[in-house]
């Protein structure tokens, strides 16, 4: 690793406190490897490039794969309509809404953590504790008889109800839950072995505990912040070696046929007036000559903060994962002023 790229790295290090693995590589070489802080702040367990870390959002690019696994097999279409799609009931929802709409952010339906207008994910907890939601339809009585947001097509509304919707979708045309779909498709398939969907009550080794800090300097773990089980739309858990692993797989084709990569991977969707871009699950960074410059995901959770980017110039691949619930996106700036 470049001399500067560390000392720039450990300093940011130092003034944000960062806790977690940083892998940032360019075809097979390693450019940057560097781990901070505690996975088990109790019995001070450190981070290593081994540790699980939960990614929150991040995972939504996993789901958006398996929606795309199925249409590769002609179990699904991007045009399939929720309601041919699942059979629970959405009294309020627009009947014309697609796998599109809901892959794309652009499907209007009510989220059942609206980040548009809430910012304390913990506030979700206090009518229907997290240790009662382990499975997708423990989410429904969240968001399924709310009005609709906007009309299905309008506009992009960031929704992890959506995902959670894409699970579901899964789970039909394929028979089996979303994580096994997930786990057999996409995480065998591919070598990623650190990864899965675990229980907060049941996590295996070497799997970070998530913390949330106080300004008088004590902590607490995320262990009842968030669902016992993550859903579709932000519940897995990835070493970083694992996520590099998924990047080169999904750009060389071996997780879909090469025209449904470029669809997944195109600029559906206007997220602002800047250069920013949605596909299916992934989100698009391009320049003023509307070159792509980045693929990129996120994750943001009490006790977690996780950014991944793909560079399609250089093929680099950067992951930076977290068991804090900020700090990533320092590290990952600095990285791309260093490299890029």
């Amino acid at each position: 690793m470049p001399t500067s790229m560390a000392k720039r790295l450990r300093r940011i290090q130092e003034n944000n406190d960062f806790s977690g693995t940083i892998l940032v590589k360019e075809e097979s070489n390693s450019l940057a490897e560097l781990s901070f802080g505690y996975a088990n702040r109790s019995e001070q367990i450190e981070n290593q490039t081994g540790t699980r870390f939960g990614i929150a959002s991040g995972c939504k690019v996993f789901i958006a794969v398996a929606i795309c696994q199925l249409v590769d097999s002609g179990r699904l279409s991007f045009d399939s309509r929720l309601k041919d799609c699942v059979d629970f009931d959405f009294p309020n929802f627009d009947q014309e809404i697609t796998v599109h709409h809901l892959l794309t952010h652009t499907s209007g339906i009510p989220d059942y953590f609206d980040e548009e207008i809430m910012n304390d994910y913990e506030e979700l907890w206090r009518s229907k504790p997290m240790y009662h939601i382990r499975k997708l339809k423990d989410f429904l009585p969240l968001f399924q008889d709310r009005p609709m947001k906007s009309g299905s097509g309008t506009r992009f509304s960031y929704n992890n109800a959506g995902y959670i919707l894409l699970g579901l979708i899964v789970e039909a045309a394929s028979g089996q839950s979303f994580s096994e779909f997930v786990q057999n498709h996409i995480f065998n398939k591919v070598g990623m072995s650190g990864s899965g969907y675990f229980e907060f009550d049941r996590l295996p080794a070497q799997t970070a505990q998530g913390y949330i800090d106080f300004q008088d300097g004590t902590w607490k773990t995320n262990i009842y912040s968030l669902p016992a089980k993550g859903g579709s739309d932000g519940g897995a858990f990835v070493t970083v070696h694992d996520m590099v692993k998924f990047w080169e797989a999904l750009m060389t084709y071996e997780l879909l046929s090469p025209s449904t990569t470029e669809r997944m991977i195109a600029a559906h969707a206007k997220v602002d007036n800047g250069d920013n871009y949605y596909g299916y699950g992934v989100w698009i960074a391009k320049n003023k000559n509307d070159e792509i410059v980045k693929y990129h995901v996120m994750g943001y959770d009490p006790g977690v903060n996780f950014h991944s980017s793909y560079y399609p110039r250089k093929s680099i691949k950067a992951v930076v994962c977290s068991n804090r619930s900020s700090g990533a996106y320092d590290m990952m700036k600095c990285i791309e002023e260093e490299f890029l």
